[in-house]
């Protein structure tokens, strides 16, 4: 048992945590090694060719690719801060991390995830401007704005993320050491706190719980509008656009419906966190590229630009629901 301290009296013997993995079992984690290399595999792929799609096919002055490009690399930094040290840990005997080691891996998670959360609002925006007030779309959306609501979008993730981070590095861990996760993250790593945590964990909640489901219900409300829009249009076009539009609200959902369970909770932690937790840290990253980008008619033209198949397509206006 962890000895209490009051939260004045910071003593901190602890100097590295151990992971309890994703399972116990070797046969499993063996599996679990293949499977997620080469899931973290097409996430650097996928992403990293998105990156050069977009860049190299002169896309970036279209407001939704401008977007996209960050949410690509957001990805992979997102993914990078987690997957690759699960992967090696799936094999190792000792699954250990260091205390700063777990502090940087804290700070990194919430940056990037809170990131990507404000960068999938962000896009839910601009295509509601697009389809709702076209007329006034380039108005509306041009490089300034899009500059400004991108810097946002990394100041608000790193004010999240310092937040979160500050609320733990002030707390006392005198042992045991022990994390039943595959990385660290606030509520597993504040079980272990040697003192009471009630307050921070309601902080915690209230910051991360807020974001997450404040973002979710502002997407959720952004394609409802954007489905009564489209009402308007051919019934060809309303059919392109419900099939796209689909399959973005499915990764918001697989996205933030894990995000939501996890954050909104107080300070409780379950063993199915675990495998809740694979959705947004590997799954949602995969499916992205798969999602934004291989169903729209303008990215595919601009591959087969790249490898020499010459296509006449516009660049700027962004076919958000074109198959």
């Amino acid at each position: 048992m962890a000895s209490w301290t009051h939260p004045k009296e910071k003593i901190n013997n602890v100097t590295e945590f151990i992971f309890w993995g994703l399972s116990q079992n070797p046969e499993v984690e063996e599996v679990c090694f293949v499977l997620f290399s080469f899931f973290y595999a097409v996430i650097l792929l996928g992403n990293l060719t998105i990156m050069l799609t977009v860049c190299k096919g002169n896309l970036l002055k279209s407001p939704m690719y401008f977007f996209l490009n960050f949410l690509s690399f957001v990805d992979i930094c997102f993914s990078s801060v987690i997957v690759p040290k699960m992967i090696v840990d799936l094999l190792a005997k000792n699954k250990t991390i260091s205390y700063v080691g777990c502090m940087l891996q804290l700070f990194g998670g919430h940056f990037f995830g809170c990131t990507e959360i404000f960068i999938l609002t962000v896009m839910a925006y601009d295509r509601y401007v697009a389809i709702c007030k076209p007329l006034h779309y380039m108005t509306i959306m041009d490089r300034e704005m899009c500059s400004k609501m991108l810097l946002g979008t990394w100041v608000g993730g790193f004010i999240h993320s310092i937040i979160q981070v500050a609320l733990v590095v002030q707390l006392p861990f005198c042992g045991p050491n022990e994390i039943d996760h595959y990385f660290c993250d606030v509520h597993p790593v504040l079980k272990l706190a040697c003192t009471d945590t009630y307050i921070v964990g309601v902080v915690v909640t209230a910051n991360s719980g807020t974001i997450s489901l404040g973002s979710f219900v502002i997407l959720l409300f952004s394609y409802s509008v954007i489905l009564v829009t489209l009402r308007k249009q051919s019934a060809e076009g309303r059919r392109k656009a419900l099939s796209t539009c689909g399959s973005h609200i499915a990764v918001v959902i697989i996205f933030f419906g894990p995000c939501t369970f996890i954050y909104m909770r107080p300070d409780t932690t379950f063993s199915e966190d675990k495998m809740v937790a694979v959705f947004y840290t590997i799954i949602t990253p995969m499916l992205n590229p798969l999602i934004y980008t291989l169903r729209n008619t303008e990215v595919k033209n601009a591959m087969k630009k790249l490898w020499g198949k010459k296509k006449k397509y516009d660049y700027y206006y962004p076919n958000y629901f074109i198959i």
